[in-house]
C-alpha cells in the first residue's frame, strides 16, 4: 500500500486539518545560500524521511501523531521580503486556529516570518535559535534578509536571541552580539551542563525554537549547506530542549538549512528531531 506523502505517512484520521493539533508548514525557499545549494529540497526530503520512522517516543512514552498532524501545502515567495509577509500572515492564521506550527525550511532566512507573527501575538516571547553560524552581519551580498543575518534581523525585531553552538562568525559581527546570550559550542562541549541553567535563566515564558541543522557536528548531520566542524551532538541537544521545554512554553519552531542528497540520514536526522520534539513538547504540557 503507497504512504500518503504526509509528515509521518499518516492516513486521513490522523492527518486532516480539521482535527490535527499540529501544522507542518513546508517553506522551499532558497535564494541567499552562500555554499551548497540544495535547501530548497530540504522540507520534501524531511517529510519523505518521515514515512520511515516508528511513530511510538520511547524517551516520552508517546504517540504524537495520535495529536494529529496536518501537512499544509509548500509556501513560495518570489523575494525574501515576500516570503516574511506571507508566513507572517499565514503564521498567524494557523495560530488563531489553535494549531502548533512546525516550518521546514529551506533557507534559514524563513525563520524571519514566524517570528515575526509570534512577535506581534506574545509580548513575553524569547527566541532560542540553534546554529554554527552567528547571522549577525547587517547585510550580506548587500542583502539585509540573506541567511547568513538572520539573527540580526531578529535583533531589529526587538528580541536578542539565545544563541546555542556558535562556532563561526565573521569580525564584522562581534559588535552586534550579546556575548552574554551567546553560548559557543566549544564551550558547551568542554564544560559540564551547568551553563544550562543560566541560559533557562535569560528565557521568557514563551520561547521559539529556530534549528539550523548546521548546528550539529557533521558527523551527526552532514547534509548541510556550510558545514562547521565541532558540533552539537544528538543527546546533547536533546537533553537542552528537553531543558527548555521543562520550564518554558515552547509555542512553535522551526528546522532549516537540510541540504539533502545520497546521505539520507540527515533526512531521518532532521525528521526523528521534529518527532522528538514534538513528542517533549505534548508530553509536557498535555496540549
Amino acid at each position: 500500500m503507497e504512504v500518503p506523502f504526509n509528515f509521518c505517512g499518516l492516513d486521513t484520521q490522523y492527518s486532516n486539518y480539521d482535527s490535527s493539533k499540529i501544522v507542518i508548514l513546508p517553506v522551499p525557499f532558497e535564494r541567499t545560500t552562500s555554499w551548497m545549494k540544495g535547501t530548497s529540497n530540504g522540507p520534501d526530503a524531511m517529510i519523505d524521511a518521515s514515512r520511515n520512522m516508528e511513530l511510538y517516543d520511547i524517551a516520552s512514552d508517546s504517540e504524537v501523531y495520535k495529536y494529529g498532524i496536518f501537512t499544509g501545502e509548500a509556501i513560495q515567495a518570489e523575494s525574501e521580503l515576500t516570503l516574511v509577509e506571507i508566513l507572517k500572515k499565514e503564521v498567524k492564521r494557523l495560530h488563531s486556529d489553535g494549531k502548533f506550527v512546525v516550518t521546514l525550511g529551506g533557507e534559514h532566512t524563513v525563520t524571519i516570518g514566524p517570528v515575526s507573527a509570534f512577535s506581534e501575538i506574545y509580548d513575553d516571547l524569547s527566541v532560542v535559535i540553534f546554529d554554527a553560524h552567528s547571522d549577525m552581519r547587517d547585510d550580506y551580498d548587500d542583502n539585509k534578509y540573506s541567511h547568513a543575518c538572520v539573527s540580526k534581523r531578529i535583533c531589529d525585531i526587538g528580541i536578542n536571541p539565545i544563541q546555542i553552538g556558535i562556532r563561526s562568525m565573521d569580525i564584522s559581527e562581534k559588535k552586534n552580539i550579546c556575548s552574554s546570550n551567546v553560548f559557543f559550542a566549544k564551550d558547551i562541549v568542554n564544560t559540564n551542563d551547568s551553563w544550562i541553567k543560566g541560559m533557562l535563566e535569560k528565557l521568557n515564558k514563551n520561547v521559539y525554537v529556530s534549528i539550523d541543522l548546521d548546528a550539529f557536528d557533521p558527523s551527526v548531520v552532514p547534509s548541510v549547506g556550510t558545514p562547521e566542524p565541532g558540533g552539537l551532538g544528538w543527546y546533547e541537544t536533546i537533553k537542552i530542549l528537553k531543558a527548555i521545554v521543562s520550564v518554558r512554553n515552547i509555542i512553535s519552531f522551526d528546522v532549516v538549512e537540510l541540504c539533502p542528497n545520497e546521505l539520507k540520514y540527515s533526512d531521518f536526522a532532521a525528521a526523528k528531531l521534529i518527532y522528538t520534539l514534538l513528542s517533549m513538547i505534548f508530553k509536557s504540557n498535555g496540549r
